[in-house]
């Protein structure tokens, strides 16, 4: 065995080529998940789960390939960048897709939303009918006291 086959760059090249193909995989696997999965909470979780890790293989084999000490700092902080926007957009896009009925219930086996929508839809209605009614109070008071017309 000869020991320049293993030295510490045919190492670092082949964990990087390995982190390459399974983050490049683990992204494909997501944009499949979002081509082929019927509803948006299934596609959601296609599109955030293994692309998170994707960029994360790729970030780390790009930074073994640069082999510079620099380059770490950004790639930490485009991959923390991408750890705190991701769930938080998801998370938004799901509940505005609940709220729009555009899922299938039918998928869903626990449905933990369904009481917390009803009673924000239900203070909603209560707030639109105390504006109602008091609208209809101011607008009497403006006007001032019903006058019949037969004044002495």
């Amino acid at each position: 065995m000869n020991p320049e086959t293993f030295s510490g760059d045919a190492v670092i090249d082949t964990v990087s080529a390995v982190f390459l193909v399974v983050g490049a995989l683990m992204s494909l696997a997501a944009a499949v998940g979002l081509l082929r999965f019927p509803d948006l909470m299934t596609r959601m979780h296609a599109a955030t789960k293994p692309q998170v890790l994707g960029l994360f293989l790729l970030l780390v084999a790009l930074g073994l390939q640069m082999r510079t000490w620099w380059v770490w700092p950004v790639l930490v902080l485009a991959w923390i960048f991408q750890l705190l926007t991701v769930p938080v957009s998801a998370h938004m896009v799901g509940r505005a897709g609940y709220r729009t009925k555009h899922l299938h219930r039918e998928l869903l086996t626990t449905d933990e939303l369904e009481a917390v929508v009803q009673k924000a839809a239900d203070k909603k209605t209560a707030d639109r009918r105390a504006a109602g009614g008091q609208e209809a109070d101011e607008r009497a008071a403006h006007d001032g006291p019903a006058d019949d017309g037969a004044s002495a």
